[in-house]
């Protein structure tokens, strides 16, 4: 693979990330020229500090209500094409060892650089052609062809796929370069907003938050409609933890958090049993039995954690159950892009084919993986829609060349 001067290709993908390189792969494979730009020096490098390291590149579930999108049913077709199933086919005829964690997250045993020289080895016996470290500074369209004018020279390709990604981890090279892009040629986007990212909360709120700081605990946390079941992590600055992050890309500004601190525990009856069992303990030694020390008193008022069991009132236990199954809390913001995952929004779906992720409106034109108003759940499934996206567009490029 080497960087290149001018020239024709079938093809040429910006962005050397997830899904350009298996549409890259995908399209050579079926005897397409390929040319792959990116501003990195390396290609895959979001692949690479993924999961861990060991990049967690799929999930064993993955279907359409994994996925956020304006059009829930957009993704489904690309989905159906290019599953889970079939992306661990091509794991396993790599020899890649992986494993299963819990909510059918698989990750690699060893390292996510299998997975980027996995995506690399068809790039490289197809005699795709790499230009890193490139800058694009203008696309237009003219004629049947598309003009590509980068710092390293003009290229021109009868195909253009757009795989720049979203706004996430700007420290990585992220930018809005692909939403760009879409406008100038009068596509609609939805606006972006940083996804599957940590809470941020400020005054008093902040200050009690900050006393936990690195407390975990396993909770169900609500909002709009939407909960999750997982471990809420807190933090210098608020609140984290897959469930906290999966549950922020339902949460707007404004809105409140409902956390469920005892999930499939009768807390009301938990008091019960031990106002019978122990009626001169006090609320706080009986709670830290069921919750971390440092938390207990942060929920309840210094008065009511001294007294007894067998003093408080029935409609006290009741409040006090309500509480622990319906924490409030309502953040000020995120943290951004800085620490987001992934990126809500992109590129309208109502504007591309969802068989092909071709424009509509600008034939040859193609939008694939994060830059795409397509969202996954946390645990694996951007990484599919970024396979699954990637593999449409490299299917369709070949099919219509």
């Amino acid at each position: 693979m080497h960087n290149t001067g001018m020239g024709e290709y079938d093809v040429v993908i910006v962005g050397a990330g997830a899904a350009g390189l298996m549409c890259a792969g995908t399209a050579a494979m079926m005897g397409q020229s390929v040319l792959v730009i990116d501003h990195a020096e390396k290609a895959g490098k979001k692949i690479l500090i993924s999961g861990g390291g060991r990049c967690n590149f799929t999930n064993r579930f993955a279907g359409p209500g994994n996925f956020l999108s304006a059009n829930p049913h957009f993704c489904k077709s690309a989905l159906a094409r290019f599953s889970a199933a079939d992306f661990i086919d091509m794991v396993e005829r790599a020899g890649i060892a992986w494993h299963e964690r819990k909510h059918g997250q698989l990750f690699c045993d060893e390292s996510a650089r299998d997975i980027l020289n996995m995506l690399l080895a068809p790039c490289r016996d197809a005699g795709v052609t790499f230009s890193l470290q490139t800058e694009v500074l203008a696309v237009k369209k003219e004629d049947h062809q598309f003009l590509i004018h980068a710092n390293k020279g003009d290229f021109h390709a009868k195909a253009l796929v757009i795989a720049t990604g979203g706004l996430s981890i700007p420290k990585m090279g992220a930018s809005a370069f692909g939403l760009k892009i879409a406008e100038s040629f009068g596509l609609k986007v939805i606006a972006p907003v940083a996804a599957l990212v940590p809470f941020t909360f400020t005054g008093k709120e902040k200050e009690r938050l900050e006393t936990l700081a690195g407390i975990s605990l396993d909770v169900n946390v609500s909002c709009n409609g939407r909960s999750f079941s997982e471990a809420m992590l807190f933090t210098h600055r608020g609140l984290s933890g897959p469930a906290i992050l999966q549950i922020s890309s339902f949460w707007r500004p404004g809105d409140t958090l409902l956390v469920d601190l005892l999930p499939g525990t009768d807390s009301a009856a938990f008091l019960e049993q031990k106002c019978r069992e122990r009626p001169q303990a006090q609320l706080t030694t009986v709670l830290c039995e069921l919750l971390p020390r440092r938390l207990v008193p942060l929920l309840i008022e210094h008065d009511l954690g001294e007294t007894r069991l067998c003093q408080l009132s029935q409609q006290q236990r009741r409040d006090l159950a309500v509480l622990l199954h319906g924490w409030q809390l309502k953040p000020n913001g995120t943290e951004g892009y800085r620490t987001s995952e992934v990126t809500l929004g992109g590129v309208d779906t109502d504007e591309l084919s969802s068989k092909t992720m071709q424009s509509k409106r600008v034939p040859g034109l193609y939008f694939i993986g994060e830059v795409v108003d397509v969202t996954g759940h946390l645990g694996g499934f951007n990484f599919q829609w970024a396979w699954s996206s990637g593999y449409a567009a490299g299917m369709a490029i070949a099919e219509v060349q």
